[in-house]
């Protein structure tokens, strides 16, 4: 089984948020694995995604903010992304290898699953009866999926209602500009490793575990309408509606998760920047959009090194 985005309330919003703007490499890879269920028809409309630029005096530095999953027919490049892109030697993303399934699969039998805990140990009789309810919607049952620990199984069973609505992971942004990049013949580098990213799950507290799960089983119709809504205000680059959809409401209500997503990361990945832009030549940064956005963003970390992105209008 594999893991994706789940959009809903409580706690599992949050973290899906979160998941589907910053961290959602790991979710591509292992999506591949589920049934495809019948997706929705998506019509392509005129899009402005927000992009950013760093300059010094021998430097060029784009950042753009993804979103990891789309459905196949949205439409979201831009002539200023088009270009930044394309002028640029290096390319940068979260990790380098989001479609890499081999690699994955040895993280998820090792962080995934616990024979010692199954899912059965810790949730009751009526929750177990809704994950089954959940489950077969993706061709499996509880039972199959009892091994899972609770993080895997909620972003495991997230992926089903996105699906349906006609999302899919081989359509989202970082599969596409990484296609693009390997065809260009230009360098890609990497913020963070697969291990990485399935370990900062993995290492939440049970109990935040356990909460993800249950929310998106109560919310699980609402996952594809809540994405929609960030897929939206992405596409205008509406970075205030992405940063109250994204990031404000962890930060008040889950400051351990907001500061595991995205404060220590974001500064981590300033201080990789940082040290960028002692070379020289053009880099474009391609990561997910809720790191660009809100009061521990990229940007305001870069700031307090004396580097200043700009948005490019």
């Amino acid at each position: 089984m594999t893991p994706f985005v789940s959009l809903t309330r409580s706690v599992a919003a949050r973290l899906g948020r979160a998941v589907a703007g910053t961290a959602l490499g790991l979710a591509l890879t292992a999506a591949v694995a589920l049934p495809l269920l019948t997706p929705a028809p998506v019509h392509a409309q005129e899009a402005s995604p927000a992009l950013w630029v760093v300059r010094d005096a021998d430097s060029t530095l784009y950042l753009f903010g993804t979103v990891h999953v789309l459905k196949p027919d949205t439409a979201w490049a831009s002539a200023r992304v088009d270009q930044a892109f394309d002028s640029a030697q290096d390319i940068w993303f979260e990790i380098a290898n989001p479609d890499d399934t081999a690699a994955v699969l040895p993280l998820i039998q090792q962080h995934g699953v616990s024979m010692d805990r199954p899912l059965s140990s810790l949730l009751t009789a009526d929750e177990i009866a809704h994950l089954d309810v959940a489950a077969r919607a993706i061709g499996v049952t509880a039972a199959q999926m009892d091994p899972m620990r609770p993080w895997f199984a909620g972003l495991t069973l997230s992926m089903a209602p996105l699906t349906k609505a006609g999302y899919d992971p081989a359509s989202g942004v970082e599969l596409t500009l990484l296609a693009r990049a390997k065809a260009a013949d230009k360098s890609i580098h990497a913020f963070e490793s697969l291990e990485q990213q399935v370990r900062m799950l993995a290492e939440m507290p049970e109990d935040m575990q356990l909460g993800f799960l249950r929310s998106t089983l109560q919310d699980y119709d609402r996952a594809a309408q809540m994405l929609d809504g960030m897929v939206a205000a992405w596409r205008v680059g509406d970075t205030q509606a992405l940063d109250a959809v994204m990031v404000e409401e962890m930060a008040r209500d889950y400051p351990d998760l907001y500061a595991r997503m995205l404060t220590d990361r974001n500064a981590d990945w300033a201080d990789q920047i940082q040290e960028r832009l002692k070379g020289s030549g053009v880099t474009f940064i391609a990561v997910g959009a809720g790191h660009l956005v809100g009061d521990a963003s990229v940007q305001t970390f870069l700031a307090q090194k004396g580097i200043t992105a700009t948005r490019v209008e």
